[in-house]
């Protein structure tokens, strides 16, 4: 037990009673699509904080830790360093407190979360160009003004609100065999974890990384706290240098494995998810998901926290094209035909018989000194998947087109 009191039974009985005043009633969700990934007999539920208010699990452990302070404490306020899901629910929580709440955000922090973050009443201080320098300068702030830091992750009594999410899983679902959670920095993992070893020992705890910012894989393969050089991955909610070091012994001892996660795999679990939950998880929210095609158990029940859903919607839109791409049901063919009146004709009656869908046309005269002889045309097509792509290539080959596959682009 930490000396504060937190992370224990009795605290996490306490915040998962608490974080009732503001959190919406995430129910599992059974997934026939997931569990057919998942193989082997697995039952797969989602546990979805995507649709929690502010749209992330953030909101539980910023509201349990503010509900801890001292009416001295509130009275001076709180303030915290976040760009992204953490900053709203930090200012939530405080404003159904009634208190100061300072968010200190990168100056490169998206415009729309600014505002999100200010219109939920909080004070908004734009510093730095990453979480790093903005993390800095919020402590900075709460050793000047007496602020009390609610930090997004290293930080106990946050990590015990988290954990509240495991107190609702066992509530639903007492045999949950395996849970899998999203790590960045730590914090619901740790809360997470301790709680479920402390009510189910024996079930199964599993941490899911990007495989382009895996701090935690990394501090346990060390046997400490180590800081990743660089990170690299679209689940920018998860990219994340180095783990808390606070809670880092918890996670040494309740976490079971960790498995990563490239981001093709976070690509098409979006395509998944969207496709059959019509549902939206950003990135980092979509790594347990991703990561079940990993498991080699059978005949388990296993939950998957999505851990958010706040997505751009630029981003949102890149996603779904290159999982498009990547499943092949959008692609560029470029073809080679006689500049001469009726080819083009000719080539999209072809790709209509094969039910081929023509998205754009690029026409190229200049591929060649002799016109006659050859113009290129680019075809960018929507098919069903590789194997219809495979068709409409091979009556496009058969025709004597000899189709090149060229890079998409939309």
């Amino acid at each position: 037990m930490s000396s504060e009191g937190y992370l224990d039974l009795r605290s996490f009985e306490e915040a998962a009673e608490k974080v009732r005043e503001v959190t919406l009633d995430t129910k599992l969700i059974y997934s026939d699509y997931f569990s057919s990934l998942a193989g082997g007999g697995n039952k797969v539920y989602l546990k979805p904080e995507n649709m929690q208010r502010t749209g992330a699990y953030k909101i539980r452990g910023a509201y349990y830790r503010i509900s801890k302070l001292s009416e001295e404490a509130r009275a001076k306020g709180v303030i915290t360093a976040s760009a992204g899901n953490h900053a709203q629910g930090v200012a939530y929580a405080a404003k159904q407190f009634g208190i100061k709440a300072v968010i200190v955000m990168p100056t490169t922090t998206p415009l729309i979360k600014v505002n999100r973050t200010k219109a939920l009443g909080a004070e908004v201080v734009l510093y730095g160009d990453i979480y790093d320098e903005a993390c800095d300068r919020a402590m900075e702030l709460a050793e000047e003004e007496g602020y009390t830091l609610v930090h997004p992750f290293d930080d106990e009594g946050v990590a015990t609100g988290q954990g509240s999410i495991a107190w609702e899983i066992f509530k639903e679902q007492p045999l949950t065999d395996v849970i899998l959670v999203p790590v960045g920095g730590g914090g619901l993992a740790t809360g997470v974890a301790t709680l479920t070893k402390l009510l189910h020992p024996d079930t199964e705890v599993i941490a899911v990384e990007p495989e382009g910012a895996a701090c935690l894989k990394a501090s346990l393969e060390a046997g400490k706290v180590v800081t990743l050089p660089e990170v690299s991955t679209i689940a920018d909610g998860t990219a994340v240098k180095t783990p808390g070091a606070k809670i880092f012994p918890y996670l040494q001892k309740n976490v079971d494995r960790i498995l990563t996660v490239p981001d093709e795999d976070l690509v098409a679990a979006f395509l998944d998810m969207v496709e059959t939950h019509k549902m939206i998880a950003e990135n980092s929210g979509l790594l347990t998901v991703a990561a079940l095609k990993q498991l080699k158990c059978k005949n388990k029940k296993i939950v998957c926290i999505i851990s958010g859903g706040n997505m751009d919607v630029i981003t949102m839109s890149s996603v779904v094209q290159q999982g498009l791409i990547q499943r092949d049901r959008i692609f560029t063919v470029s073809v080679l035909l006689p500049d001469k009146p009726g080819e083009l004709q000719k080539v999209a009656g072809i790709i209509a018989g094969e039910n081929g869908n023509v998205i754009k046309l690029e026409h190229n005269q200049f591929v060649s000194t002799n016109r006659n002889a050859a113009v290129e045309l680019r075809i960018t097509l929507e098919a069903f998947g590789t194997e219809h792509k495979s068709k409409i290539l091979s009556v496009l080959e058969h025709k004597g087109y000899k189709p090149k596959i060229v890079r998409t682009t939309l």
